[in-house]
């Protein structure tokens, strides 16, 4: 398919990592935020193409699995209540809380509902007035358009039913948060193409000044991501550190600016707790007070919970590219997709999920 196979190319690809290998010969640590892209390199074995001075890390790019445990904790007991049909994307039902999670509580009667779009549960809100309908409103900036939408739809149509659980978390401070660290050993990123597309990269380059690293907005086929690490090394070598857009075929400098526009208009900047890494500050989105009689959390009154950790699971390490998710003791033993400790799991965007898939009891398949 056209636009698709082209980047899927085993030829191309090769040629790619050929030209990698004939860079000078210096060790680089290099993360890819997204997990997508995680997927991609464990699914075509992208890192056995790559000679082995170049090493690469999973960072937090996967909105399920830094949801926190306290987030999953509110859900539930939302999700609990008799009057709430309880809305979310389909990877959100099995990550656990405290104590289960909310497939548990559909199959304990809850109403819980699996919907595709935020707008989907706006309109279960309209058809069922005599109920309190959530949204489980997660994501990175690419989902925060639509979920500002519904919200922005509910108030000009009157649909005073409908709340938001926000989880809306955002891409740069974790960037930050990782080169702030006195373990960070990541020296270029491969920064989520997708969430570009919606912002653009003027933060970005901010970031790569201060903290002199390269930063490649990259897609997400092998095509793509051999040519993003291709272009950070290459820069490494040069000793430069600017940002470069691999993905020129979806992200422009300014991003989309309509759905900035509309983010801005429903939600403002605040802290957010990740999960397993702890509070990063400014690296939330939360509802304007405008618009709070939209926001779950102050609907029913549970905005102080606190959960505790999972003590065995590592998923905190993985997403800060400390660990590998087979280094977890409880990894494809008691933390498995049928039986998941955490969220990394769970997710399909997930490191620990993709490890599991694609290495487990067999060698990773090449292009």
């Amino acid at each position: 398919m056209k636009y698709i196979d082209e980047y899927r190319n085993a030829e191309t690809s090769q040629k790619i990592a050929r030209a990698i290998a004939k860079l000078p010969e210096q060790p680089h640590t290099i993360m890819e935020v997204c997990g997508g892209q995680t997927h991609t390199i464990l699914k075509y074995g992208l890192q056995e193409l790559l000679p082995p001075q170049i090493f690469l890390l999973h960072g937090p790019g996967c909105p399920v699995c830094v949801t926190p445990t306290e987030l999953i904790d509110k859900a539930i007991e939302i999700a609990s209540l008799p009057e709430v049909i309880f809305c979310s994307f389909g990877d959100m039902l099995r990550v656990p809380g405290s104590d289960g999670d909310l497939l548990s509580v559909k199959a304990q009667g809850g109403d819980v509902r699996t919907v595709y779009s935020p707008l989907d549960a706006l309109s279960v809100a309209q058809d069922n007035r005599q109920k309190e309908v959530v949204f489980f409103a997660i994501g990175f900036e690419t989902t925060a358009p639509t979920n500002a939408m519904a919200v922005y739809q509910a108030e000009r149509l009157g649909v005073s039913n409908f709340s938001l659980l926000v989880s809306q978390v955002l891409i740069p401070p974790a960037i930050e948060a990782i080169l702030s660290s006195p373990d960070n050993r990541v020296e270029g990123f491969l920064a989520p193409g997708h969430v570009c597309t919606v912002t653009g990269y003027e933060e970005y380059e901010r970031i790569s000044h201060k903290y002199q690293v390269p930063i490649v907005i990259t897609g997400f086929e092998p095509v793509d991501i051999l040519a993003g690490i291709y272009h950070c090394v290459k820069q490494l070598a040069a000793g430069r550190a600017e940002v470069e857009n691999q993905y020129s075929r979806s992200v422009r400098p300014r991003g989309n600016q309509e759905a900035q526009r509309i983010i801005r208009e429903v939600f403002r900047v605040v802290p957010r707790n990740w999960r397993g890494i702890g509070e990063i500050p400014g690296s939330g989105l939360g509802l304007k007070e405008k618009f709070l009689r939209f926001d779950a959390e102050w609907r029913f009154g549970i905005a102080n919970h606190r959960a505790k950790a999972d003590d065995i699971c590592i998923s905190g390490a993985v997403l800060q590219g400390i660990k590998k998710p087979n280094e977890c003791p409880a990894f494809a033993s008691i933390c498995t997709p049928e039986t998941p400790r955490g969220a990394t799991m769970v997710s399909s965007e997930g490191a620990c999920a993709a490890y599991y898939r694609y290495s487990q009891n067999r060698p990773i398949s090449g292009i």
